[in-house]
């Protein structure tokens, strides 16, 4: 078999990785509540832990959108673009002394796994930031594609997101395993025809293909079981 032919078809088999950023690697969703709930009482909102929930894995823009809804609301287009600035600046202030005391239990762990295993590996978020906080926790290092949302048109449950950083680590979309802990995280690499596997409870993210709880509950065997099959082939696992 000609050299080429055999390198394509060894691209086409391998599996590549690709983990959401908050609340799968590190855990923001407490500093971004910090800074919704700041700006929703700035313009007379009450701002709870349960609609901080439903903003998991949704973009800043959108997010925003459905806090303006929830406190039925209308702001000017100025104002609306000036409110996400600011809630933007009020977010950075908090992420600004992150360290990787922040990453969540054994994902150091399953990068180092992957990476020495030779497993291709992306991060899929809709974080405009994600650069500075993986940087601000040393594992800047560990991805050899990031897109974030700096590199899409559109949110998740689109998967956009996911396809782009498929494509950036050269691995068809079917070959992708994905780590998500929001629904529309699971919806979007879904709809890539990826193995969506949920970082969380399994009573909300019931969409995914497996659920931990968190990187302690994968074990190397489960990795190199799923490393081997597609999507439409896991009643094999």
């Amino acid at each position: 078999m000609p050299f080429h032919i055999k390198k394509k078809l060894l691209s086409m088999n391998k599996k590549g990785f690709i983990f959401d950023l908050d609340g799968v690697i590190v855990d923001t969703a407490k500093y971004h509540y910090l800074a919704w709930k700041s700006l929703a009482k700035s313009v007379g909102i009450n701002f709870t832990h349960q609609q901080n929930e439903q903003l998991k894995g949704i973009s800043r823009e959108n997010s925003l959108k459905k806090i303006i809804e929830w406190g039925n609301i209308k702001l000017s287009n100025d104002e609306f673009l000036k409110l996400m600035s600011k809630k933007n600046e009020e977010y950075l202030s908090y992420i600004s002394n992150m360290n990787d005391s922040e990453i969540l239990p054994d994902v150091t762990k399953m990068l180092n796994y992957l990476s020495q295993h030779n497993r291709p590996i992306a991060l899929g978020s809709a974080s405009k930031n994600s650069k500075q906080i993986l940087k601000k926790v040393n594992l800047l290092n560990q991805f050899n594609a990031i897109v974030d949302g700096n590199d899409v048109t559109e949110a998740k449950p689109n998967p956009e997101v996911f396809l782009k950083a498929a494509s950036k680590i050269n691995v068809p979309a079917e070959n992708c395993v994905v780590f998500e802990d929001a629904v529309a995280g699971i919806q979007a690499a879904n709809a890539a025809n990826m193995i969506s596997i949920g970082i969380g409870e399994a009573s909300v993210l019931n969409e995914a293909d497996f659920v931990f709880k968190d990187f302690t509950e994968i074990s190397s065997e489960f990795i190199e079981k799923i490393s081997k099959i597609k999507k439409k082939e896991l009643k094999k696992v």
